[in-house]
């Protein structure tokens, strides 16, 4: 008897910690919306566009990559603007589409770097550092190959810079679920459910209890030369795994602000068997885990509705079990429509409502599954991650 009202007491305190952080989202998201609203108030019409340039490391040919590509060659931008594209070698697939991109946008300043040296046991950095050198321009903007964004884009990111102590801008993003040969799967589904209601409201949570974030998303990574410069260069990332965190966070170390853009922008989200949904999510945990240890720690308390369920069943399904997961399920969807829907525009959580309770389960077990082991695949290759380095496996 003893042993149950513990477990039942535990339960307890997991929902209530998990319902306080959910409101706790609930008003970062409050506040986010409302300073971007103050700020494009009191920047209207003062047209802040730095020359920049945009670099994208690219590896294979992604499905959506190319519309990708072309939006990013669409922007209704005032400055100067350049895409540096890097590959590791002239044979990668993704050279065919820079090269069909300069065709058909043959009026934008598009280049094509190839990236021989390997510095490190992060290609991408390793490239990146590669093409940090040939960039003309002292503002740089680094996204993933597969982002997609709006015609505003560079002209809502890069007005941040107007304020000479920002030293970094980055962005919230959705992932968009695409179909594969038998349509769009269930995993990918939560994946990019995950994405919108869990993690964006996550980087909420931290920007309203730590004062601004300190850390960046590699959505967006919008930064100046000079910046890199007093961190060491992005030479200091190239055995990182989480490398847009680490960025942000050294440059926040070096007395520059960072900023969230309220400019959302797309990822693609492929259609995952569930060895691939597991493996995917458990890089993302395990570099979390790595890069924010403590706050990963408390990240299984906000888990609201498993524990929830937890209750109810600890306490024999009473009529009081059932009235907090009412409450806690309440709160779970109001952070889903304000963040996802609200904030994000992202139609796909109002069609995968339904799925949030499965999405939360999965999330407590990679989160749980996560201290057991320090390995993780990317792009096919096991590395073991310490100390936020990687080693090959």
């Amino acid at each position: 008897m003893a042993v149950g009202i513990v477990i039942e007491a535990v339960f307890v305190l997991l929902t209530l910690s998990g319902l306080a952080y959910l409101l706790i989202a609930l008003w970062g998201a409050r506040d986010f919306s409302h300073t971007w609203r103050d700020r494009r108030k009191a920047s209207a019409g003062a047209g802040f566009a730095p020359d920049v340039s945009i670099l994208k490391p690219v590896r294979g040919a992604d499905l959506r990559m190319y519309a990708g590509f072309v939006s990013h060659c669409q922007q209704e931008y005032a400055g100067e603007f350049e895409i540096v594209f890097g590959v590791s070698d002239l044979q990668d697939a993704a050279v065919s589409e820079i090269t069909r991109l300069r065709e058909e946008f043959s009026d934008c300043a598009i280049r094509l770097v190839v990236c021989a040296e390997r510095l490190g046991t992060s290609g991408k950095v390793s490239n990146l550092v590669q093409m940090l050198r040939e960039a003309k321009y002292e503002h740089v903007l680094i996204n993933d190959s597969d982002i997609f964004v709006g015609p505003q884009y560079l002209s809502r990111v890069m007005a941040s810079f107007a304020d000479p102590k920002v030293g970094m801008v980055t962005a919230p993003y959705i992932g968009q679920a695409i179909a594969g040969p038998r349509g769009i799967t269930v995993w990918s589904r939560l994946e990019a459910l995950g994405i919108s209601t869990d993690f964006v409201p996550g980087v909420l949570t931290a920007r309203k209890l730590e004062g601004g974030i300190r850390f960046g998303l590699g959505s967006t990574l919008a930064t100046t030369k000079t910046a890199l410069a007093k961190i060491g260069g992005l030479e200091v990332l190239v055995e990182s795994l989480a490398d847009d965190y680490e960025m942000g966070a050294r440059i926040a170390a070096a007395g520059y602000k960072v900023e969230l853009s309220d400019e959302v922008v797309e990822t693609t989200v492929p259609a995952y068997a569930l060895r691939a949904f597991w493996e995917h999510q458990m890089r993302w945990a395990r570099s979390t885990r790595d890069s924010r240890k403590w706050g990963y720690v408390g990240l299984g308390t906000t888990y609201a509705v498993p524990w929830a369920i937890g209750v109810c069943i600890a306490s024999g399904f009473a009529l009081w079990s059932f009235a907090l997961l009412s409450l806690v399920v309440l709160a779970r969807v109001a952070v889903a429509l304000s963040v996802g829907v609200g904030m994000l525009h992202d139609g796909q959580v109002l069609r995968d409502l339904w799925l949030l309770p499965l999405r939360d389960f999965a999330g407590l077990a990679v989160w749980a599954w996560s201290f057991a082991g320090d390995t993780v695949v990317w792009r096919g290759v096991r590395f073991r991650l310490k100390d936020g380095r990687l080693e090959e496996v």
